[in-house]
């Protein structure tokens, strides 16, 4: 009979059992622990991931360094911001936990804008009385200096993400999208016949209206900036081998190929804006190169990119190689563009 008795318990237990847990997990902020009700934590768990890239892959722990997040409410009003600055933001587990009251939110995040060697900043600080409608970032002015270090600018990114909190027994898990708002450009200039080039024998500019951004990170008119090179001069490519005339069919072999570069980083490029890349020869003062950019860096959206439309394009890829060949020291003969393993020849694009 005892035995039975048991058993009976047993069995009710296990019925019972579960669904005490499962009204626990659901209730178990709210239960009543001594004579006070412990309350269901409310906010939220912000993820942040950078994958609007081409490889459509993550980079947010390897490429954000530092992160700025503006929260507002139902209304556009500030609320408060939050900052990180560690290695944390290298770990992809991290998660950013902020209480919040239970209603309606936009989140507004900056990666790069917090950092000591950031090159954007806030056009105003929000503080409280202001709205997300007044956010907007600029150009730190000290980028465009010629020679500046500050030229090779820190890379900068934009998140925003409108969310619910409730009342619930954990944070609230959202995952804020970033984007990138700089590009890197190297631009190589080689000889026909590879004689040796120079890049401290050229100017190199490119000249675009995008240095101000609104608060859902559009461009703002801001008039036309030069962005100049951070780095240039030369490189040794090894040998090269210049063909013959078709009467000798002869070629001769040098031993050096000697070709110039320049490395220079600009705000970002949008299909609204008319950004000009500009190469001119110093010492004859020749202009070789006057090429509407984004004509050119959209001639490599060919079919291996036609998931993504134009600015998408623009605002994905961010780190740019652009090969010209000259058939004269002041004169420009052909181009291509390479981006990865793609390679565009381009023989004339309308300006």
């Amino acid at each position: 009979m005892k035995k039975d008795f048991l058993k009976r318990i047993a069995r009710a237990f296990m019925v019972i059992f579960p669904t005490l847990m499962a009204f626990l997990a659901l209730t178990g902020c709210n239960a009543i622990l001594d004579d006070e009700p412990e309350p269901c934590p409310v906010g939220l768990e912000i993820r942040f991931v950078y994958d609007y890239n081409l490889e459509r892959a993550n980079a947010f722990p390897a490429q954000v360094d530092c992160l700025t997040l503006h929260i507002y409410d139902a209304e556009g009003k500030y609320v408060t911001t939050r900052t990180e600055t560690s290695s944390v933001l290298s770990d992809e587990n991290y998660r950013m936990a902020i209480d919040l009251p239970e209603g309606e939110y936009r989140l507004v995040a900056y990666g790069g804008a917090e950092c000591g060697k950031a090159s954007f900043s806030h056009t105003a600080i929000p503080a409280s009385g202001s709205k997300d409608t007044e956010l907007g970032m600029k150009l730190n002015p000290e980028c465009l200096e010629p020679g500046n270090p500050a030229g090779h600018l820190h890379d900068h990114f934009y998140g925003s993400l409108k969310v619910s909190v409730k009342r619930a027994p954990q944070l609230t898990p959202v995952t804020v999208k970033m984007m990138k708002n700089t590009n890197h450009f190297r631009l190589i200039l080689q000889h026909m016949t590879y004689e040796p080039l120079d890049g401290h024998d050229y100017e190199f500019k490119i000249v675009d209206d995008n240095t101000l951004f609104d608060h859902n990170n559009l461009l703002v008119d801001n008039g036309m900036v030069t962005y100049t090179p951070w780095d240039c001069g030369s490189i040794s490519t090894g040998t090269g081998e210049i063909p013959g005339d078709n009467a000798s069919g002869n070629s001769s072999t040098i031993t050096e190929v000697q070709i110039a570069y320049a490395d220079l980083s600009t705000s970002r490029l949008m299909t609204m804006r008319s950004p000009k890349l500009i190469v001119t020869h110093k010492e004859s003062g020749s202009e070789l190169i006057n090429i509407p950019l984004n004509n050119y860096l959209l001639a490599l959206r060919s079919n291996h990119f036609d998931w993504c439309g134009e600015q998408e394009f623009l605002d994905r890829k961010s780190d740019w190689q652009l090969f010209f060949f000259l058939d004269d020291p002041r004169h420009w003969n052909s181009a291509f563009i390479r981006v990865d393993d793609w390679i565009v020849r381009i023989n004339d694009i309308d300006q």
